[in-house]
């Protein structure tokens, strides 16, 4: 037998030496085997350089491989398991139900991530009781060392270390080290050896995470602080974000043109001096200083597009107009929304009506309304809907009609018959992203329509049973993963929901007391907020930036009026995410 051939068990047992030293039967082989699992009836994707082990169990539902990704010897992979790059399941490692890892993860031997669980009623067998799961995730540089075992529902966060022979069965935030059944924190991976046992920590246990984060269930990832404290907090993050408002927006400021980009590096987007003109408006009282409001409001109405009334990015032909008026996503949909709102703060209106709205019959808005992707692009139906009904607004603003004769009438029509009595919404969960297409659609959707016209929502105690269980996904809320968007599709909702029941009201505002303990402490002196991670990694993501301070101010409002502490922040939103109607529920006609 000569070396290359006495070598093929050598890569199954540590697969991270094939890429280099695998020969060309080697790496034949892989390839067969790689053919064979994505021949399998389940949804295999597998990324460059990955080597799944020929005596590894692997009979998924899902498995999304990252590149550089490896599933050494006699591991047991089932479920839906999504890698990042970079991740190594080691050998006889279990990894079962719905378990999602980021990048460079490592799993030591002998290890078990087990997502799922038996029910334990007395009334039934166990072999015989029914199987549930929340899922497993797990951050970015992660180690797991071996024989540790990982419960269903927990989420470890990035760049925690798990000590060998743990048993993981509550969160841990990030950069948490932990060991011991159970396993419990022992110190900040951050902070040097021995760190907690010199500050006298007992049990040589240190805080954990800068961020105040503590280590128990999703639920309570941070110390909710007594009323009197929170408000102080508030207050104080107000007066530092209103003496440090014309340094951010002076940071992102494009010298000479009068444009604005959200962080420094990034183009000019009319977006970015929208978001300018709202944290001006917020922090300010007045117009971004580097202008007068009158000449904002000018160089703003000369964007519209007369014939069609949209509002194109800088640079771009004018937008084509979809079936029903509008077109189907991009900037010019979401310009209606914020150029029209900076230009009502800055005391002035669009130029033209919409008219590609004005123009819309019911009949082809119901038909265009039935046609959106409402079962696995929720978001994209409801942020349409909201650009659809905000241009009708501002064209009754300017007193032209909202659109035909009975379009209106007929959008809230629909809406209300096409909503779901069971989750109080519109459109399906998924298996890739579960509820956050539908979470985050409804937001869009009512923000546009029913909260800035003034109307109740329908089915508003189921709204918050759905947003407050998607609010427990690991997957967008687990500790340094939430973003602004998925934060305010949350929040919003529950605020808009308390309005009309008090449903579950002590949940929502716990959820809503730990929410803001952490939002304060995304805050970039003279930088603002970081919108925050990104699954794909598009858009602002974790540079502080004018997006993200816009949002995140109106967050912090909505989290702290649903603790009844919005009167410390001294201020209160004005634009977008104004918490009055735009228009009242009598002039919908």
């Amino acid at each position: 037998m000569n070396q290359q051939e006495s070598d093929d068990g050598l890569f199954d047992h540590c697969p991270w030496l094939y890429a280099e030293q695998a020969s060309q039967r080697q790496r034949a082989a892989q390839e067969r085997r790689r053919k064979r699992l994505l021949g399998t009836a389940g949804s295999v994707r597998l990324g460059e350089d990955c080597f799944v082990a020929e005596t590894a169990a692997v009979y998924p539902d899902v498995l999304h491989l990252g590149d550089r990704s490896y599933i050494a010897a006699h591991a047991y992979v089932t479920g839906d398991i999504r890698t990042g790059a970079d991740c190594t399941i080691n050998p006889f490692t279990v990894v079962r139900g719905t378990v999602t890892l980021g990048d460079g993860v490592r799993i030591g031997a002998h290890s078990s991530l087990l997502a799922f669980n038996h029910g334990t009623s007395p009334d039934l067998p166990v072999h015989q009781q029914p199987v549930t799961s929340r899922g497993i995730t797990v951050g970015d540089d992660v180690w797991i060392g071996s024989h540790v075992v990982v419960v269903d529902g927990v989420t470890i966060g990035d760049h925690c270390v798990v000590g060998a022979g743990a048993v993981v069965t509550k969160d841990l935030p990030a950069w948490t080290v932990a060991a011991g059944n159970p396993a419990r924190p022992i110190r900040d991976r951050r902070e040097p050896r021995g760190a907690a046992q010199r500050a006298g920590v007992p049990g040589g246990v240190a805080p954990v995470a800068a961020s105040g984060v503590a280590a128990s269930g999703s639920e309570a990832q941070h110390p909710v602080q007594e009323p009197s404290a929170l408000a102080g907090d508030l207050s104080a993050f107000a007066a530092a974000a209103r003496a440090q408002a014309a340094d951010l927006l002076d940071r992102c400021r494009q010298p000479g043109t009068g444009r604005y980009v959200d962080r420094p590096g990034a183009e000019p987007t009319v977006r970015a001096h929208c978001d300018a003109v709202e944290i001006a408006g917020l922090l300010l009282g007045e117009a971004p200083p580097d202008l007068p409001a009158a000449e904002h409001a000018a160089r703003l109405r000369a964007l519209q597009d007369p014939v069609t009334g949209l509002v194109p990015e800088y640079g771009a032909s004018p937008p084509v107009p979809g079936p029903a008026g509008l077109p189907e996503d991009g900037a010019s949909a979401y310009h209606v929304l914020c150029v029209g709102y900076a230009l009502d703060l800055l005391g002035s209106s669009f130029a033209h009506p919409v008219h590609t709205v004005r123009t819309t019959t019911a009949d082809r808005l119901v038909r265009h309304l039935a046609d959106l992707p409402w079962r696995d692009r929720a978001w994209h139906a409801g942020a349409w809907v909201d650009s659809w009904s905000t241009a009708a607004h501002w064209n009754l603003r300017l007193g032209t009609g909202a659109a035909a004769p009975g379009a209106l009438e007929a959008l809230f029509g629909w809406l209300h018959t096409h909503a779901d009595p069971w989750t109080g919404m519109w459109g399906s969960p998924t298996p890739e992203s579960g509820r956050l297409q539908m979470v985050n659609g409804y937001y869009r959707l009512t923000r546009g329509s029913f909260a800035q016209f003034g109307l109740p929502v329908p089915y508003a105690e189921r709204v918050i049973d759905t947003v407050l269980d998607h609010a427990r996904d690991p997957r967008h809320f687990a500790p340094g993963r939430e973003n602004a968007c998925n934060v305010l599709d949350v929040i919003h909702p529950l605020w808009l929901c308390a309005r009309q029941t008090g449903h579950r009201a002590e949940e929502a505002r716990s959820w809503a007391a730990n929410q803001l303990t952490a939002a304060l402490g995304r805050w970039h002196p003279g930088r603002g907020f970081p919108f925050g991670p990104t699954p794909d990694g598009t858009g602002p993501g974790r540079e502080p930036g004018l997006q993200g301070t816009e949002m995140w101010l109106a967050i912090v409002w909505l989290l702290a009026d649903l603790v009844g502490l919005a009167d410390a922040l001294g201020y209160r939103p004005r634009g977008i995410h104004r918490p009055e109607p735009a228009r009242p529920a009598e002039g919908t006609a």
